[in-house]
């Protein structure tokens, strides 16, 4: 198919964002000689001034970056449980499942921190370049897009009633503010004022004052009111009032890791993820069962592409739920999972009809394991609260995502891949010393013991997020991801093995239909699953869809443009590349 907007390129640089504004914030670091490193920091800043409802500044954050003479490194900004946080904690409230709004879910936030190291470590750029374009648009107010007003009617009662001090920011008169309009968020901006001040005054050089400014979010004023917000129970939305098991002393102990990637090699590419305590790795388990298989041969928008793809991801999802979580509090077989002869195994159960069960491999002489609730069938009985369990799950067939994503690139070939979350307008109530709402990344934790994503103090959750990053015969090459939760990794092999397989250039990949299979349970609160439920968009068009069809899938037609919020960058030679996706009506991508 023909792509709706034409892949960007150029030799100077080049941002790709789900958002218009965060997209050219970054152009302008590039601008005034920052790097990709500076570029993703002002834009992931940005981001969550622009798009709250997809991730706040007490989010989380994993970050690829590719330095373009060194190792690709992961930097986890993904935080821990905190230490009162035990599953015998939570048992003795009643609870089964950890819910998805409130204080009950959060854990540390990640993003600063893992921010900040980018920035010290690749950057270039200082404190204040990076951070006064968001405090400039939250301060002086940003139009509000399509999706941002759409997100805030839909849980403006929940704002307006429950949480006052969110709707003193996010409504006007009771209602959401209508597209293009302006909103601020001077609370956030005279956080991250105060912050680049007191970090400023502590002196030393551009590295000293981010360290600076590391101490003044976990363990100064921004950590102490936090510390004093969770100790007064707030409510959830959904009937419950509950303080956080999060203190200040949990911030102050924690500090972003600095990771050797997960990687595997595919037809001249080498694919670069995080380590199982995100789901990075079922994507590179997907490749490793592909690697077998002709998809060149295959009609890219045709059903047996996106039968062979939507199988291969069912038995490496499946893997997910039996295998994945932190490997410093579990022993995760990720070299086992990643093995060819493990991944011809699991080739060989693809069958010519759709599965319909959820089916782990075995590593070893030990069965796999499934959460109990899996096995059985969520039966979580209590309410769920407006813009509880996923984001996006409310608004899921007009505009899915529940998260942001940047990727940026520079002319010397330096690379960072992206995927900020957490801390959404519409599941947790704003702090008002801050202007800003704490996670709920607590609620991917299971409170059954013994299985890898068992809540444990300390431990991070199994997280969603998974930025993306290639090199091509050992270069850098491309940067890519997507939003939305348990399909990003579904969404970003889509356009990978496009442009792979089939030649199409960024755009076109990202362009082309999508499709999203439901199978396995979601890593969200109240974790229902819907097996063989396959979502596609319209334009595959009759004979693809009545033939997954006949092959047992069954199909939900979601519209022609629903699914996914791609974007991705690339350097090929001295020619730079990027695209971004026209859904959801913000994404862009900026370059020269």
């Amino acid at each position: 198919m023909d792509a709706v907007r034409p892949e960007i390129r150029g030799t100077f640089g080049a941002v790709g964002s789900t958002h218009w504004i965060a997209s050219h914030v970054g152009m302008a670091m590039m601008e005034r000689g920052g790097n990709a490193a500076d570029a993703a920091v002002a834009a992931g800043f940005t981001l969550q001034v622009v798009e709250p409802h997809q991730n706040g500044a007490g989010g989380d954050v994993p970050i690829i970056v590719q330095d373009a003479g060194g190792d690709a490194r992961v930097i986890c900004g993904q935080g821990p449980a905190p230490q009162g946080a035990t599953i015998a904690a939570y048992r003795a409230l009643g609870i089964e499942l950890i819910p998805g709004t409130g204080l009950l879910p959060a854990v540390v936030p990640g993003a600063f921190d893992a921010w900040m190291i980018l920035l010290r470590d690749h950057g270039r750029m200082s404190l204040r370049e990076v951070l006064e374009p968001a405090v400039a648009y939250a301060r002086d107010g940003f139009p509000v897009s399509f999706t941002l007003s759409r997100y805030i009617d839909t849980v403006r009662d929940l704002l307006a009633e429950t949480w006052p001090e969110s709707g003193k920011v996010y409504l006007r008169d009771g209602k959401a503010p209508a597209p293009g309009t302006l909103m601020r968020n001077e609370g956030l901006a005279a956080t991250y004022a105060r912050l680049i001040d007191e970090a400023e005054a502590a002196g030393g050089d551009r590295e000293a004052q981010i360290e600076a400014a590391r101490d003044v979010y976990y363990r100064g004023f921004i950590a102490e009111a936090i510390g004093r917000f969770a100790e007064k129970p707030a409510p959830d939305g959904a009937g419950r009032s509950d303080r956080a098991f999060l203190t200040a002393d949990d911030m102050a102990r924690w500090r972003a890791l600095v990771e050797a990637p997960a990687t595997i090699d595919y037809h001249g590419y080498t694919v670069i993820k995080t380590g199982p305590w995100g789901q990075g790795p079922v994507a590179l388990q997907t490749l490793a069962i592909l690697e077998g298989i002709d998809l060149a041969s295959m009609d890219p928008n045709g059903p047996d592409f996106v039968h062979v793809l939507t199988e291969a991801m069912k038995l490496t999802m499946a893997d997910r739920e039996a295998y994945y979580g932190d490997p410093d509090f579990f022993d995760v077989p990720l070299a086992a999972l990643l093995d060819p002869g493990y991944a011809a195994a699991r080739r060989a159960e693809i069958g010519a009809a759709a599965m319909i069960e959820l089916r782990p491999g075995q590593i070893g002489a030990t069965p796999p394991r499934l959460p109990r609730i899996v096995l059985e069938g969520s039966r979580v009985t209590a309410p769920i609260a407006p813009g509880g369990g996923e984001p996006n799950a409310a608004l899921a067939r007009e505009m899915a995502g529940d998260t942001a994503n940047v990727n940026t690139v520079d002319r010397e070939g330096n690379m960072v891949s992206a995927m900020p979350s957490g801390g959404w307008l519409q599941s947790s109530p704003v702090i008002p010393e801050l202007g800003f709402c704490l996670g709920t990344r607590a609620q991917m934790f299971w409170l059954e013991e013994g299985l890898p994503a068992s809540l444990a103090p300390g431990a991070r959750p199994r997280t969603t997020l998974t930025p993306g990053l290639c090199l091509r015969d050992g270069k850098p090459y491309m940067a890519f991801g997507s939003p939305g939760g348990d399909s990003q990794d579904q969404w970003a092999l889509q356009l990978f093995l496009r442009h792979v397989h089939h030649g199409m250039d960024l755009q076109e990949s990202i362009d082309a239909p999508a499709f999203q299979s439901d199978h396995a349970p979601s890593s969200f609160y109240p974790r229902d699953a819907k097996p063989n439920h396959l979502q596609v968009e319209s334009r595959f068009g009759k004979k693809t869809i009545d033939e997954l069809k006949r092959r047992g899938h069954e199909i939900e037609d979601v519209g022609p443009w629903t699914l996914g919020r791609l974007s991705a960058v690339a350097k090929d030679g001295a020619v730079i590349r990027a695209g971004a996706s026209v859904r959801n009506r913000s994404g862009c991508a900026a370059g020269r």
